[in-house]
């Protein structure tokens, strides 16, 4: 505990103490000895004393995860990667925001007010965007990326699912946007966010049928910092 220093408690009030007669507000944390906050101990690490850090350096320079005092929100999402008998990719063109005008996966927010789970959510969105009764067997989790200060807005985490069965049909416009079918090599030319293009899509291509975790610093002049936290590619891919 850090703060400033306090005086030893006098007779008096030990002997109340010891009565149960302190005042409510008063309890023995209040007696406790503290260290000054102007001086900082040092932790050991094999012997060799280190000066305690602010918690915005505790991170490696570049890879640090905090947001130097700025509060944004954190949303949950998941995201629905449903192909066709030809292994085409259902994409959607977004006509809301976030992403509006790019092509991606179909999906969307946890409930988390209810306490939704995110298999329930990836169920629930699938019958809302693309009338498809799902249970959460039909769901393979491909991916989990976390996505640190996106657009300067919020972070996300979102579930990468790949739905098993096969579509047979075209689903119809949405609120949310128009649905088209692409091969995998259309997506070279498609207009998809950034995350998507830089990372995303290409471990989602390497993990299909396996799994992996992946997070991303979002910079302010627009860099992406990567880190793949998990992989376990499959053997024998869908």
């Amino acid at each position: 505990m850090y703060g400033a220093a306090v005086e030893k408690p006098s007779r008096s009030t030990l002997a109340k103490l010891a009565a149960g007669n302190l005042p409510k507000p008063l309890s023995i944390l209040h007696m406790l000895p503290l260290v000054s906050a102007t001086q900082p101990r040092s932790v050991r690490n094999s012997g060799s004393p280190l000066p305690a850090a602010p918690a915005t350096q505790l991170a490696l320079p570049g890879r640090d995860c905090f947001t130097g005092g700025v509060k944004l929100p954190y949303k949950i999402a998941t995201l629905l990667y449903c192909f066709n008998e030809r292994d085409d990719v259902l994409l959607l063109e977004r006509a809301q925001a976030p992403n509006r005008g790019l092509w991606s996966p179909p999906g969307g927010k946890l409930h988390t007010e209810a306490g939704e789970s995110p298999y329930a959510c990836a169920c629930r969105e699938a019958r809302e965007e693309i009338n498809l009764d799902l249970t959460p067997r039909d769901l393979h989790l491909t991916g989990l990326v976390s996505e640190h200060g996106f657009e300067g807005h919020a972070h996300w985490l979102m579930f990468l699912f790949e739905v098993k069965p096969k579509l047979k049909t075209l689903p119809a416009i949405h609120r949310e946007g128009r649905f088209e079918f692409f091969p995998r090599a259309a997506l070279a030319t498609l207009k998809l966010p950034q995350t998507d293009r830089e990372s995303i899509w290409p471990w989602f291509w390497q993990h299909r049928g396996g799994f992996f975790a992946a997070h991303c610093h979002c910079h302010p002049d627009g860099r992406n910092e990567w880190t793949l936290e998990q992989s376990s590619v499959s053997k024998s891919k869908p």
